[in-house]
């Protein structure tokens, strides 16, 4: 993996155009949040610049695309949005130019996680949003356990990253106020079951310890499913070393 600190920027062999229409939609992006936003982003400078990597994202709004997407310092970023979201000019605009894939949430959406593994298996950085819907009040839903089957079957390190205060948006829009908006960014780990048989149940296991991670990312009032941080395992996960990345061991308390 790519050390986080360096300035290279990585992209896909792509036509000219479209990286060019990519890049001008991510500085349009970034100036439109940072003008209804106060945007603590300095984290995503830790991220890798290229894959395969999967990026765990919770989902309070709409606010988490157009904000974190354009702020990593990569062109490879990729990942899943609603189908229905397609209607919207605008969206498509941005989500066609973004790669972002379209997913039925209706059912088992093969030809979306199919798509995920290939942009994965071209070293790109996919975003998902393991709760699976919003939560409008910032408080993290149970994880759904589609997220740890593009784990395991990729072998995709994971890094979690979690953003608060983007559900005060409306009321702050309201009143002229710009909101702040706060990511932070957890350490990278692989999902790792040791030979255990994945039942249904496994499944769930695992997304929960990676949703804890995330968890311990945010202040206790955004915790919701998550809050009871003693009920957190790490079994299935397996971080990187100490001295990889100069990232610490994050283990939950």
């Amino acid at each position: 993996m790519q050390a986080a600190h360096s300035r290279q920027r990585v992209t896909l062999p792509m036509r000219p155009t479209k990286l060019v229409v990519r890049r001008l939609l991510n500085g349009l992006a970034r100036l439109i949040t940072g003008a209804i936003l106060d945007v603590d982003a300095a984290q995503l400078d830790r991220l890798p610049l290229y894959g395969p990597l999967l990026i765990i994202v919770n989902h309070v709004n709409f606010l988490e695309l157009p904000t974190i997407y354009p702020r990593i310092r990569s062109d490879l970023g990729i990942g899943f949005s609603k189908v229905e979201n397609w209607a919207n000019p605008i969206y498509r605009l941005l989500f066609n130019n973004w790669d972002v894939i379209p997913i039925d949430r209706d059912s088992i959406d093969i030809t979306a996680m199919r798509k995920g593994f290939e942009a994965l298996d071209q070293g790109r950085i996919l975003f998902i949003t393991p709760e699976g819907t919003r939560s409008h009040d910032g408080r993290l839903q149970q994880g759904k356990p589609g997220v740890v089957m593009m784990a395991l079957h990729s072998g995709a390190p994971v890094w979690p990253v979690a953003c608060y205060g983007g559900e005060a948006f409306i009321g702050n829009l309201k009143r002229l106020r710009r909101t702040e908006y706060h990511i932070a960014v957890g350490n990278p780990f692989r999902v790792d079951t040791r030979g255990e048989r994945v039942t249904g149940a496994v499944r769930q296991r695992i997304t929960d310890e990676m949703m804890y991670q995330m968890a311990t990312l945010l202040p206790p009032q955004y915790r919701g499913f998550y809050s009871d941080i003693t009920k957190a395992t790490d079994d299935h996960l397996r971080f990187a070393s100490p001295d990889q990345n100069n990232l610490p061991h994050l283990r939950v308390q």
